[in-house]
């Protein structure tokens, strides 16, 4: 939607690029994950290196010489600093982020240990497995997700990632949760197979090449609106549905009305959601009385 929406506004033609440009933007997102990955590996060694400093001080203090070490002890942090799916993919992508930018490791480090989370965490030196991961569960949810430094940074780094942080967010979440100390952690593939991958640019092209097409599938619908009234992410949102309902068997009806609909909530106007799906479930039913909608496989699924 965003790709073709910049087609629009740049007034250009040059569907291979723009075409490079977004798939480029979603394998980025690998390095989001492993960026936001590797921020609990460095906060662990950040705090190894403070306490090791720490010690070794002229006037040291009992505490400082003997430190509660439950922290740089934790067993999920130990996990992921150890994990063979991690090192490689983090190699591989060449993430080497912290290393240049520490200073939002410290920061975030710094608001970790004055927070309640830490000191309840730390009040005890014995610990288990799954008071480790509660831990860090809590602590990436309160305290790493939403640090507004770190959000800057990101968004900095690469403007492509202010959609793509709540979804990387939400994968390191899931796969924090469900983390046991058989050491099951994979980093996740980006695409789940070839025909997903292969989805990206086949909606992408068949919208932008087809745009006259779909749009004069809406264009009578709607009575009361003027066509040139409609807002430009709304036309985008309306081709890419309409699209999906003819040109791919494999994908239900109601997944598409209920996809785009929630890109509409999320991108257009207040009343968007309400207006365009009025105007699918019309289409819908004209499509289907002419016999236009031809659904296979996955994509007979009526719910």
């Amino acid at each position: 939607m965003q790709s073709i929406y910049a087609l629009h506004q740049k007034s250009s033609d040059d569907i291979e690029k723009e075409e490079k440009f977004l798939l480029h933007s979603i394998d980025s997102i690998q390095d989001l994950y492993l960026i936001m990955m590797s921020s609990l590996i460095e906060i662990r060694k950040k705090e190894v290196v403070f306490l090791d400093a720490s010690s070794k001080k002229h006037l040291v203090t009992p505490e400082e010489k003997n430190p509660n070490k439950k922290f740089v002890n934790n067993a999920i942090l130990l996990l992921l600093e150890e994990n063979n799916s991690l090192s490689i993919a983090l190699e591989k992508r060449k993430i080497t982020n912290w290393s240049m930018n520490d200073d939002y490791i410290l920061i975030l480090l710094n608001e970790i240990k004055q927070s309640s989370l830490y000191q309840n965490y730390m009040s005890t030196k014995k610990s288990s497995f799954e008071e480790d991961k509660e831990f860090v569960v809590d602590m990436f949810t309160e305290l790493i997700a939403p640090n507004e430094k770190l959000y800057e940074y990101l968004e900095d780094n690469k403007l492509t990632w202010v959609d793509d942080i709540p979804l990387v967010n939400t994968q390191i979440l899931k796969q924090l949760k469900q983390i046991s100390e058989a050491d099951d952690f994979r980093v996740p593939k980006l695409y789940k197979d070839q025909e997903d991958q292969e989805f990206v640019s086949s909606l992408f092209r068949k919208t932008v090449l087809n745009e006259i097409e779909l749009a004069k599938e809406y264009i009578d619908k709607t009575p009361n609106w003027d066509a040139d009234r409609i807002a430009e992410i709304d036309t985008i949102i309306l081709k890419m549905a309409i699209c999906e309902f003819l040109k791919f068997p494999s994908i239900p009806v109601k997944v598409t009305i209920n996809e785009y609909l929630e890109i509409a909530k999320e991108y257009s106007t207040p009343k968007s959601s309400i207006f365009i799906n009025g105007i699918l479930d019309n289409l819908v039913k004209e499509f289907q009385n002419e016999n236009k909608i031809q659904k296979t496989g996955r994509g007979l699924i009526q719910n």
